[in-house]
């Protein structure tokens, strides 16, 4: 794992390394970067890796922990986001789809309203062409 003239530092570095590339070779893949992480990533116990002894380490390691907690937030926040608009989308097309269907019924029951004025209409004009005869022509006699 480390060669024998590697500084706990650098087997801490190369521990971060792999962590954040989520390439560990001692933990389970997909495990948080954090310092006692790093640590045992290294092969040695969480207590080894002391901000007394590997201050710029140590502050390296909690600036990525703060600024890739912060990408996270973000990338919870879109999806969450995309999640919104999607259930947004879908509630939209149900309520077109009942508006759609409701504008159909209608349109039908409009036609067959159409149609049944047309079939009385019809019969009146028969009636009333029993009832009435029809007008004669007028003959010009001159």
């Amino acid at each position: 794992m480390s060669s024998a003239s590697e500084t706990a530092e650098q087997r801490f570095r190369s521990a971060f390394e792999r962590l954040k590339a989520n390439q560990p070779q001692v933990l389970p893949r997909g495990t948080q970067v954090s310092q006692n992480n790093v640590a045992k990533e290294a092969g040695t116990d969480p207590t080894a890796l002391r901000k007394a002894r590997y201050p710029a380490l140590i502050r390296e390691i909690q600036a990525w922990i703060d600024i890739n907690g912060m990408e996270k937030a973000v990338q919870r926040e879109r999806q969450h986001q995309r999640k919104h608009a999607k259930e947004e989308a879908a509630t939209t097309a149900k309520r077109l789809q009942a508006q759609r269907d409701h504008a159909q019924a209608e349109l039908i029951s409009a036609q067959r309203l159409v149609l049944e004025l047309l079939e009385e209409n019809a019969r009146l004009r028969a009636r009333l062409d029993d009832l009435l005869p029809p007008p004669t022509p007028f003959l010009n006699t001159g």
